[in-house]
Formats: C-alpha cells, structure tokens, sequence
C-alpha cells in the first residue's frame, strides 16, 4: 500500500486533486476524507470554451429576443443578449455610460458589426455558447476589468481591515486601461504579490489587443488547460495533496505553483504507480455509478436523478428503509439524510440550471424547516452558486445553481439512437402491430406478390412464435404471403417491409 493511500484510509489526508493527464483528455477529481466529491473532464478536442476570448462577428441580431447571434468560429453562432452588453465596451455610446441602461438590441449592435465578446457558458445540447461584453481576464490574486475604473473585493473576505489594505494596494494599479476584482485567495497577500499579478495580467491584455487587429474571427485568449485551472481555482479549498499521473503535466504544475502559487507547491505530488489513479482511488467506479438515475442511500431509501432540457427533478422514496419509531420519523430522517446526498449528486454531476426536489411529504412544519436548513447547509460548501426556494405550494422544493459548463452526463453520453432520449421504447407487440398496419397500407397502395419484413430478433421471436397466428390470419386476410427475416443489428423499435 503506498504512502499517500495508508494516509488516506487512516483519515489523515482531507481534501485532494487527483489528476489523471492521457495524450486525448485530463481529467480532475476533488476528493475529501476518501469521497468523491467533483469531477471534471476536458477532452483535447472539445476543450472548455468558458473564458476565451474572441474577435466575433454579429450574424444575426433578434429584436424580438433583445439578443444578437455572433459567429465566434464553432459550428454554432453564440448568443449575445442585450443585458450582456455593458457600458465600457464599443457597442454602446460614450453619453451612455454614466447611466447605463439596457437598450434596445438593435441600437447596440448592428448585423456584420466586429465585436470583442468573452464566452460565460458553454454551448448545452441544442444551445451556442453565451456571450458578453464585459470581459474578465483572471489570474492568481486578481481579476482584471478593461475599461472600468472599479476596484472591488471578493465578498469571501469578510474582515473590513483586510479588505481595506487590500483595497489600498490595488488602487494604485488602476488606470485607462481597466480596474481589478480582488480574489478570495489575496487575502493574505502582500505588496509583491499583487504587483506581480497586476503586471501579468496587463500583458496578458496587450498581448489581446494586439491580436484583435489581426482580420476576420479570430481566438483572442484561450484560458489556461484544466488541471492548470482547476489548482488555481481550488487554492481557496484546503487542499493537503495534488496527485499527478503524467510527468509533463506534472512539470507545468511545479511551475505554475513556484511562479504563482509556491505556498502550495510542496503539495503537488507525481503518482507513478502501476495502478492508474482514479482505480486506486474508486473515482472510476464513482463516475459510473453518477451516470445512473437511482442513488442509494444508507439507511436503504434512494434518489430518482431525471434530468431534461428543461430542469432537473429529484425524487426521494423510503425503499427499503422502515425506520425505528413511526412514520413520520422515518420520513423526516429519509429526507435528512437526501439532503446531503442531493448536495453531493449536483456537484458531483454539475447539474444545473433549474432543479426541483420532490421531499417523501412531511405533516410537520418543523420538520420541513430543518430539512430545508440541513439541505442550504449542504449545499453550503458548493463553490458553484446556489439558490434555494424554499417548498413550493405542492411541497416541492425549488432551487438553482448556476450552470457555466455542461454536466457530466452531457460530457459522457450521446443520445441514444434506439429511443432517441426518450428513455423508452417500444413494446414487442406494439411494433408487431405496427408492421402489421404497414403491411394492409401497402397492399392497398401498391400491387405486390409477397412481402419480406426485417426486423429485430425479439420481434422475429414474438412473431414466428407466440404471434404466428397472427400473421397467418394477416396473410389470408390480405391473400398475399408474408416472410420474415430477423436482423441482428436492428433496434427493437425499428422494422422494414419490401414489396416483392
């Protein structure tokens, strides 16, 4: 047993990066006190587009949406709507700017018009990528904000005396070129450190405006690879350890820690056993088990995880679990204990956007209030944004959390070709029938001597076996012969009659 995994089995390591680098994607698990918690993937081919940069063209503008589609260069035009065009950027007019209010999207860009947009969510099944104009460039300690004069502070930084210093050291930063956004990991900052960043992200948006002179739709930035991001973005967590599985990927990591940041680099680690990471570690087995809809819960209840273009609905059910005292009680520790299981599921899926909790139904009133106050607590240490409703009239809860990129079942899964997403298909029989109405439509329409029908083995089982009556007394009632053919590479649903 290695090191690092006797550690983590006594209990002594909390929260950890697992990073798994192959030549076609990384992936990044976050691990605490031995449970999955967070899982990201970036295939090399469909990188992240969040964060970039581009020098777009408006194709289309919308008036009756109040948005505008700009080709950025995928395969989708983007969405750009008229609330995401803020006042410093060049679609708005100079005399705007002190007062801004949202105008009408025809006023603000105009079709074939060059535009500077940063991308804030991904493109989501059928959807484009979503636009703005208020472009961001984040890095270590700072955010930089082009063309503002703001100086604001991560609201995580809670004591007036630190944000104050903070405040104090960035102004002098500020000028023509934009304002910062101090992040929550500058709070122990010093003078050195934020000029440093400051520096780099002023080249950074020099080496941006010099592209953007470049002709035509272009990639102005490209945000840093995944397992770069994410060590930057976690340093708020309290990590005790980063694993590495690939030596290159590892070398950049010791890098960027020394460079950026070296408080924590003695952290990073390169695994280099014979057993790959996510086995050691169960992540594999954990991914698998997040792309099912039940989820089982200890006590012997589980969750049903549906989720749709629409929304997502999470079900909690009793199952197996009949408690100790009665009903009620049963109920009410069902739910507690799904509160912190849904928190887990939305992290760990990125489920996002609109999500509704259907509660097993509780009678009493207090019960619902420390359900609800044991779900925020769960939700709590989601860095993704969350809002919680609170139970609806028909005693469901409603709540958000902010969707930026796509879930893990999006990332993983295609459609299925067989039910295309319905999660159904067909019955035997009910195709059965439906073969046979093809075969009297036919017959009406078109003269014919026999027919061959190809369909799939469970059909040709159902129909040369407990349904062959039926389609003897087909044949006679139409007086033409009908074969059948089973195709091994059929769905169940799906069938063929030829003319003969």
């Amino acid at each position: 047993m290695s090191h690092q995994f006797s550690n983590r089995v006594q209990g002594k390591i909390g929260a950890e990066l697992l990073i798994n680098v192959t030549p076609t994607e990384a992936r990044v698990a976050l691990v605490e006190f031995g449970i999955l918690q967070e899982v990201h993937i970036e295939r090399r081919m469909k990188r992240g587009l969040v964060g970039n940069i581009y020098k777009g063209k408006v194709s289309r503008v919308l008036p009756g949406m109040q948005a505008a589609f700009v080709d950025i260069g995928l395969d989708k035009a983007a969405f750009l709507h008229a609330s995401d065009i803020v006042p410093h950027t060049e679609c708005v007019a100079d005399v705007e700017k002190g007062n801004f209010v949202v105008r009408d999207i025809g006023e603000l860009v105009r079709q074939g018009q060059d535009i500077m947009v940063q991308v804030v969510k991904d493109p989501l099944g059928t959807k484009g990528a979503r636009l703005t104009t208020d472009i961001t460039l984040p890095s270590r300690y700072l955010v930089f904000m082009p063309g503002s004069s703001h100086v604001g502070v991560s609201q995580r930084i809670e004591s007036e005396e630190v944000r104050s210093r903070l405040k104090g050291l960035t102004e002098p930063f500020v000028d023509e070129d934009g304002g910062f956004i101090i992040r929550t990991a500058a709070e122990n900052a010093g003078e050195q450190e934020l000029v440093q960043d400051a520096a780099f992200l002023r080249r950074v948006w020099a080496k941006v405006m010099e592209r953007r002179k470049r002709p035509g739709v272009a990639l102005l930035y490209q945000d840093l690879a995944l397992p770069v991001r994410i060590v930057r973005d976690f340093v708020g967590t309290q990590l005790d350890q980063i694993q590495v599985d690939s030596s290159q990927t590892f070398q950049e990591l010791q890098q960027f820690t020394q460079e950026f940041m070296p408080e924590i680099a003695d952290k990073l680690e390169h695994y280099s056993g014979r057993v790959p990471i996510f086995d050691l570690y169960d992540v594999e087995n954990e991914i698998q088990r997040a792309l099912s809809r039940k989820v089982e819960l200890k006590s012997g209840g589980y969750l049903i995880i549906d989720q749709t273009e629409a929304m997502t609905t999470v079900d909690i059910n009793t199952g197996a679990f009949v408690g100790h005292r009665n009903l009620e009680e049963t109920i009410f520790n069902t739910n507690l204990e799904a509160t912190h299981a849904i928190a887990r599921q939305l992290r760990l899926r990125n489920l996002g956007g609109i999500i509704i909790i259907d509660f097993i139904d509780m009678l009493n009133e207090d019960h619902k209030k420390r359900v609800l106050s044991t779900l925020e607590t769960a939700l709590a240490s989601d860095r993704v944004k969350t809002n919680v409703s609170g139970f609806s009239g028909l005693g469901l809860v409603e709540m958000t959390r902010k969707r930026t990129r796509e879930s893990l079942e999006h990332v993983l899964c295609g459609e299925c070709p067989a039910c295309l997403g319905k999660g159904t298909l067909k019955t035997v029989e009910t195709v059965s029938y439906e073969i046979f109405r093809e075969i009297i439509r036919l017959d009406r329409g078109y003269d014919a001597d026999e027919f061959l029908v190809y369909c799939s083995p469970a059909v040709y089982a159902s129909l040369t076996g407990e349904e062959s009556h039926q389609v003897a007394e087909l044949g006679a009632y139409i007086g033409k012969r009908v074969r059948l053919q089973s195709e091994p590479m059929y769905a169940q649903n799906k069938f063929d009659v030829v003319i003969m």
